[in-house]
């Protein structure tokens, strides 16, 4: 008897930005708990023809399916193209992970509007096309798994990171929200809220500066701090654990929630090697939120209902 792919513990899977960093963590680590995984990447037969070809050599020594994906979330067309290419493919996306994204640390006044608008569309825009692209899919299937990688950031605000926190604040707003919106066609929800990692990522090392050095200039020594942030982050990390926040933390979490049952999940799953404490801030608005939800009327939009 076949299984229905509401019940399948081997899902379709499609992870943006998996190329390097925290998408190719998480994408490795759903292909070794058994799921066909695509890694999405821009431009595999040319810029990242080597990520390409170390995702096909992590696929083979460990016996997985998982595989390289043109995927430019920047692009309606492209978007679309890698959900079509998939479903062709597969037949299905049972689960797509919006991970792509970038970081900006400086002072907020030095940043262009260009700058804010450029991270703004990779952090949050990006979010919207490939929804679209994946939607009708998962609609037609009455059964699919939004995931999105969103920040600690967006819940305990820090300085010299305003573009980079409002654009993740933008795209869990938004990704809370639409969440609602297709839960009664069996879609689940999952944001995932990880801390910061120091290593086994370059994001701070690609951070962008601000476009305007003549105005950081103009703060003095407050800008000596942005520098001291990965040490001061290292530090706390070994105060609460004995060793950096592990990478892998978020693919390991993200396996373990896809392997509960739909309707289940946990809206946020928060992997916070700081202790920031924001599991406290989203219990209170866990809470209120269905309480008003429910004086609305609209409270059957927080639950996936039975599957067919």
């Amino acid at each position: 008897m076949s299984i229905s792919i509401h019940d399948s513990p081997r899902q379709v899977v499609v992870v943006t930005g998996a190329g390097s960093g925290l998408g190719q963590a998480v994408a490795e680590k759903l292909a070794l708990a058994g799921h066909i995984v695509y890694a999405g990447m821009r431009g595999i037969a040319s810029r990242s023809a080597e990520r390409a070809a170390t995702t096909l050599q992590f696929a083979t020594e460990n016996h997985v399916t998982l595989r390289p994906l043109e995927l430019d979330v920047l692009s309606d067309t492209g978007c679309r193209a890698a959900i079509d290419q998939v479903v062709f493919e597969q037949g299905r996306v049972d689960v797509l992970v919006n991970n792509a994204g970038m970081l900006m640390s400086g002072v907020a006044e030095a940043f262009t509007p260009e700058q804010f608008l450029t991270i703004l569309d990779t952090n949050a825009v990006s979010w919207l096309r490939m929804n679209r692209a994946v939607l009708p899919v998962m609609r037609r299937q009455h059964a699919g798994t939004l995931v999105y990688v969103s920040s600690t950031t967006t819940h305990i605000a820090e300085p010299f990171m305003a573009t980079y926190i409002a654009s993740k604040a933008a795209g869990e707003a938004f990704a809370e929200s639409i969440g609602f919106e297709v839960t009664p066609f069996g879609i689940d929800t999952i944001i995932v809220v990880p801390g910061a990692f120091t290593q086994g990522t370059q994001h701070f090392a690609h951070s962008n500066p601000p476009a305007e050095p003549a105005v950081t200039a103009q703060y003095g020594d407050l800008t000596s701090a942005v520098a001291e942030i990965p040490a001061r982050l290292e530090a706390i990390d070994f105060a609460h654990q004995g060793h950096p926040a592990d990478i892998g933390s978020v693919g390991d979490a993200l396996v373990d929630v896809l392997g509960q049952p739909r309707g289940t999940r946990p809206r946020r799953v928060i992997i916070d090697a700081q202790h920031k404490g924001v599991q406290d801030i989203d219990a209170v608005r866990t809470e209120r939120q269905r309480a008003f939800f429910t004086a609305l009327g609209i409270d059957h939009l927080i639950d996936i209902p039975a599957h067919p």
